[in-house]
């Protein structure tokens, strides 16, 4: 479907002594505490919400313009996925935002009567960066947990889908508080403003160059950071995988706007036995999915930019490998065919980057011993792998690679539901967001005690002068003995049956005074036996 009569602003870099003003705004609207307000932040979703359907053509134009993006592809990854972010949000806001009571087993029973709470405040004023590739979820979505956690926020969309970018910015200023929340558009140089400023915490999405350009320049004022990054991600395939599911699923990961996306694999290891077999079915399932091929398919996206063009031609025109499905280009399109490269070495082009693009490679192997050394060496700690064999070999990867996230006989399908958390880990991202972890990434938990004035005598004991007699009674009452010895064995004797005993009671006042009577009664049992 075209949107050629749905009107779009020239792109308009936000000018850069302006920035100053506009971080000033959000932390002052901060600072004024109506954001804490549970029926403002209801309110602002709400209106987000109708502001994300009311701008669905222009949003479906811009990202069309700016990606070739479909309108399947962009309803169902984009628009409609915020949308269900904001319902989700919505519904479970009163709940995510209340206090939590802490009692036993994390507070002792002689602690029971000092109303100990997680109170859940939010962290202050953020900025959000985002990348391009899914240039309106990406950046908006954690958008939407700052709103519900009470943030207020500045937004920077990515300049090379600048589209997306000024579609977000007129619908943003026009629809939700202008004070407290902003959208800056612009490159390097308005980023680097944007990082001259202090704020509560930060949340990337993008490359890890740049992330860690953002780390070091957040580090510079003691500033939290959220990194969504991305990796060499492998898929591993076995001779007891359904070889055809694989083929058909793992090119869906590679054809899903133009395999720019951040979890899907880069290559593919094969047990060599089935490698040909496992091709002839990469083949098939190209067949079914592109009938007129690639180019002239009407869902198929392109590659974001020239620059981006040239350096997957690059990992192509470099590598030693055979290119077994695929293969072709148009310049003029940006458009790159869906391509699998046959290689035999870790050191090839195709192997040593990040493809971000409509192309991976297929790497023989002799076996799942070999597949999961190679995996380890190229990337140790990629964002999302997927895993196709038996039961066993399924869980074995699971066991010796670390992920992000993982699925098994599929590709990123643990990523496909915005209610759940998604994140990285070590070099391809620090944090996750996403259902209730994205209210929480924008939340500081304050653990929060109110002791009665009632109960000063029971807490004489912290005083000066000091007595080691009540410290002591004070260490029998509230030290759980260790129910194992010296050789890490279980001894379920004395301690572990009282244990038992102190979990009766449930919680609340209740609670207390059954667990304080036990204590009362085994104490005075204890001087009993100590002859007192």
């Amino acid at each position: 479907m075209e949107y050629t009569n749905v009107s779009i602003p020239a792109f308009e870099p936000t000018p850069l002594e302006t920035i100053p003003a506009i971080a000033s705004a959000a932390r002052g609207a901060f600072r004024s505490h109506r954001t804490k307000s549970l029926q403002w932040r209801q309110v602002q979703l709400r209106k987000f919400y109708w502001a994300v359907e009311d701008y669905k053509p222009q949003l479906l134009a811009a990202l069309q313009k700016d990606l070739h993006k479909s309108t399947f592809e962009s309803l169902l990854t984009e628009i409609d996925w915020l949308k269900k972010d904001c319902i989700f949000m919505l519904d479970h806001l009163e709940s995510f935002a209340k206090d939590e009571k802490l009692g036993s087993p994390a507070v002792p029973a002689v602690y029971s009567i000092m109303k100990m709470r997680v109170r859940k405040d939010p962290v202050g004023t953020v900025l959000i960066i985002g990348p391009y590739n899914f240039p309106v979820q990406l950046l908006l979505a954690p958008f939407i947990g700052a709103i519900g956690a009470g943030c207020t926020a500045v937004v920077k969309p990515s300049e090379l889908t600048p589209a997306c970018a000024m579609v977000i910015k007129e619908m943003i200023e026009k629809r939700l508080d202008n004070d407290a929340f902003a959208v800056v558009n612009g490159g390097i140089p308005e980023t680097t403003a944007l990082m001259n400023e202090k704020w509560d915490k930060v949340f990337f999405t993008g490359s890890a160059t740049v992330g860690k350009i953002i780390a070091r320049k957040a580090a510079e004022t003691l500033t939290p950071v959220v990194l969504e990054l991305g990796g060499k991600n492998p898929a591993f395939v076995t001779k007891k995988a359904n070889l055809a599911l694989a083929a058909r699923r793992l090119l869906w990961g590679k054809t899903l706007n133009a395999g720019q996306v951040c979890l899907s694999q880069n290559y593919i290891l094969v047990d060599k036995d089935v490698v040909t077999t496992f091709i002839e079915h990469l083949k098939q399932a190209y067949r079914e999915m592109f009938p007129n091929g690639a180019k002239a398919s009407p869902d198929f996206a392109r590659v974001v930019n020239q620059r981006h063009f040239f350096r997957l031609k690059k990992m192509l025109d470099d590598t030693k490998g055979k290119i077994v499905m695929g293969g072709a280009m148009d310049e003029s399109e940006l458009f790159i065919e869906p391509t699998a490269v046959l290689v035999n070495s870790v050191n090839d082009s195709m192997m040593q980057e990040e493809s971000f693009g409509p192309i991976f490679s297929i790497y023989p192997v002799n076996s799942l011993d070999e597949a999961l050394n190679i995996a380890n060496l190229v990337h140790r700690t990629p964002l999302s792998l997927f895993s196709f064999g038996s039961k066993a070999e399924n869980e074995r990867i699971l066991n010796e690679m670390t992920s992000g996230g993982a699925t098994v006989n599929d590709s990123y399908f643990h990523a496909t539901l915005n209610t759940v958390p998604f994140g990285g880990v070590g070099d391809s991202g620090w944090g996750a967001y996403r259902g209730k972890a994205s209210f929480d990434c924008f939340t500081h938990f304050r653990t929060i005690a109110e002791p009665p004035s009632w109960a000063e005598s029971l807490m004489r004991v912290r005083y000066m002068p000091y007595d080691l007699s009540r410290l002591s009674m004070l260490s029998r009452l509230m030290d759980k003995k260790p129910n194992f010895d010296r050789n890490g064995q279980v001894i379920k004797g004395l301690g572990y049956w009282m244990s038992m005993i102190l979990c009766l009671g449930g919680t609340g006042a209740k609670g207390a005074l059954v667990r304080w009577a036990v204590i009362l009664a085994a104490h005075y049992l204890y001087r009993i036996r100590a002859g007192q």
